[in-house]
């Protein structure tokens, strides 16, 4: 009996153990997060563009990493990993640590990739936790002034009339004004013959030359060209009418109904970056954005503020992804 009293106090001392150490061990997941937020950031912050120094990314990245080096206390420091269609950049970021000190400037390829090429060394849905949509600069349809149409509607009736005749250029095969004008085109209903180059400059410059018709080219770099009469500007991409240039109507009120192709440039982590970081992160960017110094900064170079949710991000970048891979479907594009 006395040995049966010792097992049994034994065994529930034990039991008692174990369950005081499981719940130590919940408790410890539990907190986690927030003992990182608490301590976040403990060092610099990597922000991975995935374009070269000087493109409108890499700016809005430095402009927003300068006063977040202010907000956080730490510095923020841009690495540019250019390559790949953008997957070098966004791999490191989706191998990263989980703790908020590396960020991706993330854009459209982001969105397109998993349609656009066999094989993606991270997962979109899985790998990233959204952070916030900072800001967008449109896309604006603009044709040669030789071009006798002085409206969407015009142009789309021109093009049926002459099915495969106009040409359009882009920044090269499944770039964003390359995908911006096949959605235009699927959408409008007409044939246009696709010149792809090697960076969007370059096609700007066949554009003024006379040698294009027309393409979608970012409002950043074709809005001094506008003003000087080099090419004439139809509409601009965006759901909405621009701030920056209020007089434009949108593709959609022009006639192509529904349409809409933005330049978004927002910023993800790592999945399974902290709730509570995250949170932070949006916060000091949402913050920076709306501080009315900030905003004459971006639309001086034509981005116009968003800094959305966490949530709302994610919601958009899953529709994104939807909307893409159909345009890439339907067109048959093919990575060069």
């Amino acid at each position: 009996m006395a040995l049966q009293r010792c097992v049994l106090f034994c065994g529930a001392m034990l039991a008692r153990f174990i369950s005081f150490g499981a719940a130590a061990a919940a408790l410890a997941l539990l907190c986690a997060p927030v003992v990182q937020a608490q301590g976040y950031p403990a060092r610099p912050l990597r922000v991975v563009v995935p374009y070269a120094a000087g493109g409108s990314t890499d700016v809005l990245a430095r402009i927003i990493g300068q006063k977040l080096t202010e907000a956080l206390g730490q510095p923020v420091v841009v690495d540019n990993r250019t390559g790949a269609g953008t997957l070098i950049a966004t791999e490191i970021v989706a191998h990263a640590a989980p703790d908020g000190h590396t960020l991706l400037m993330a854009t459209p390829p982001l969105t397109v990739a998993p349609a656009l090429y066999q094989k993606v060394p991270f997962d979109v849905a899985r790998d990233f936790a959204a952070v916030t949509n900072i800001a967008a600069t449109s896309n604006v349809l603009v044709v040669h002034p030789s071009v006798p149409a002085h409206s969407v509607r015009e142009l789309v009736a021109l093009a049926k009339a002459n099915p495969g005749k106009y040409t359009f250029g882009s920044s090269g095969v499944g770039g964003a004004s390359h995908l911006a004008t096949e959605l235009f085109r699927s959408m409008a209903g007409i044939e246009l013959l696709h010149v792809p180059y090697k960076g969007g400059s370059v096609a700007v410059t066949d554009l003024l030359g006379g040698r294009l018709t027309l393409m979608f080219a970012n409002l950043t770099t074709i809005q001094s060209h506008i003003k000087t009469g080099k090419v004439r500007a139809l509409a601009i991409g965006t759901a909405q009418r621009s701030l920056i240039v209020p007089e434009l109507p949108t593709v959609a009120e022009a006639g192509v109904t529904g349409y809409e192709a933005n330049n978004w440039n927002g910023v993800v982590a790592p999945a399974g970056t902290p709730r509570t970081v995250v949170e932070r992160l949006q916060r000091e960017i949402k913050a920076i954005v709306n501080a009315p110094d900030m905003r004459d900064k971006l639309f001086a170079a034509a981005f116009e503020p968003i800094a959305d949710t966490p949530a709302e991000f994610a919601r958009y970048l899953a529709a994104e992804r939807v909307k893409w891979a159909k345009v890439v479907k339907d067109a048959g594009v093919k990575p060069e």
